[in-house]
């Protein structure tokens, strides 16, 4: 999760479900409904608040989302977002370990990233990839993504399909069933 710099972007790695299926619709939701629109809050919360990173981003970033909304992406499966803690990490010869910070140049291994610009969320396929296509903050956070690598790709559309509308059924219940045959069978 970074933000851009000058040279690219800096940030703090997230641990579980980094897929942007996971992600990118609670990211979306978190930047309508919880912080308002306002990037540089969320970028506060996510970053700044969590110099160490994060275990999980949770549902909570869902706050102030409609009710129905919010049961479509989540369902039944509530959880809040965790920060990483008591991360031990083995130093020589230091006095103290100092934060991992994620940037263009030391994602090493991570799978993907997630710059959040003014106008959208960058999604780079970290393994293959130094950029990635844009998702527009205004996109419906009940898109669903592709998870695959390749789709990621600079130059290529955001893989993402818009949930379909329900709408009423125009068909009465009497037109859609089956009629009983009136000539015989050969």
């Amino acid at each position: 999760m970074a933000r851009p710099t000058d040279t690219g972007y800096a940030g703090v790695y997230v641990h579980w479900d980094g897929y942007p299926s996971h992600h990118l619709p609670l990211l979306l939701g978190a930047y309508q409904y919880r912080f308002g629109g306002d990037v540089d809050a969320l970028c506060r919360h996510l970053i700044d608040e969590a110099p160490d990173g994060w275990s999980q981003l949770g549902t909570d970033l869902l706050d102030g989302a409609p009710e129905p909304l919010r049961a479509e992406l989540v369902g039944s499966d509530e959880h809040p977002s965790r920060k990483l803690d008591n991360v031990h990490v083995i130093t020589v010869g230091a006095a103290e370990a100092e934060p991992w910070t994620v940037t263009e140049t030391s994602h090493r291994g991570l799978d993907w990233g997630y710059v959040l610009h003014p106008h959208g969320i960058e999604v780079i396929p970290l393994d293959a990839e130094d950029r990635g296509p844009v998702v527009a903050w205004d996109t419906d956070p009940r898109a669903r993504f592709s998870n695959s690598p390749y789709r990621w790709r600079p130059g290529h559309p955001v893989p993402a399909t818009l949930p379909p509308r329900t709408t009423a059924s125009t068909i009465s219940p009497a037109a859609a069933a089956p009629t009983a045959r009136t000539a015989p069978r050969r």
